[in-house]
């Protein structure tokens, strides 16, 4: 898996893969557009780390992202994060029990999709995270989670779900607005590994190409809108038309 792996990947590889070999945490933030490949990555440093007898725990803010993982599941259930949860949340975690003894001899935790969790739920998992290392590590309450998580993925995809909440409101949900985002180390992929397999003289190539750039466009903003034209459109509302070269007959769908 590792000589499959491009520049990028390799870079972000060792750079998780030294934290939890020579004891050095850090908060690792990995993004990448669709098709980058940071599941084939997840997969690659599992592989490696449970290799060398590490506890790795890999977990997603979905039930169906957590299925890509390797013994995957959600965060809520791994972590106990609670439904209803503030600014004081605590996961239900007890010291002494199973869930914390496996916390502390956990060396890395992976969290893909985070972007789309509320960020009272990192900052829940913090404090019981500090709370339960700091019982063999005195200094743990001064490392985000303890000095063993690393999260993953895309800004430009879907941000925290909050029924009738503003834009404003939304982002600031989101991780890029909690106290735990001045600490993170940001690692990025760029390259589209699913247009590799495809030979670049193939019209599927092509085709695959020009809507992937066009998704990018929607994700960076750079797309033309029609909110000015529809007067009972809101300014958090955009709309984006879809060009009719995109359109999916039921026999392409076949």
């Amino acid at each position: 898996m590792y000589l499959q792996l491009n520049k990028d990947q390799k870079y972000a590889f060792h750079e998780i893969i030294n934290s939890v070999l020579y004891n050095k945490p850090n908060l690792f933030f990995m993004s990448g557009h669709g098709g980058t490949g940071k599941t084939f990555l997840w997969n690659a440093i599992v592989s490696y780390l449970r290799a060398q007898h590490k506890i790795v725990l890999t977990v997603a803010s979905s039930g169906v992202a957590s299925l890509l993982l390797p013994n995957g599941r959600t965060a809520h259930s791994r972590f106990k994060i609670p439904i209803d949860i503030d600014e004081l949340s605590l996961c239900d975690i007890k010291r002494g029990s199973k869930l914390a003894e496996l916390l502390l001899q956990t060396n890395l935790i992976i969290w893909d999709e985070a972007i789309m969790t509320n960020r009272q739920c990192f900052e829940a998992l913090d404090r019981s995270l500090k709370d339960i290392v700091s019982e063999i590590d005195n200094e743990a309450c001064e490392k985000p989670f303890g000095g063993k998580v690393v999260l993953g993925g895309d800004p430009k995809q879907i941000l925290p779900v909050i029924e009738n909440a503003s834009k404003t409101q939304i982002i600031n949900a989101s991780i890029f607005r909690s106290y735990l985002w001045d600490d993170v180390k940001k690692l990025k992929l760029h390259e589209n590994m699913c247009l590799q397999r495809i030979e670049s003289s193939n019209s599927e190539y092509e085709e695959l190409e020009s809507f992937s750039n066009w998704i990018l466009q929607i994700g960076y903003g750079c797309t033309k809108n029609s909110n000015t034209e529809n007067e009972n459109i809101d300014d958090d509302t955009s709309i984006v038309e879809i060009p009719t070269i995109y359109y999916c007959t039921q026999q392409k769908i076949k």
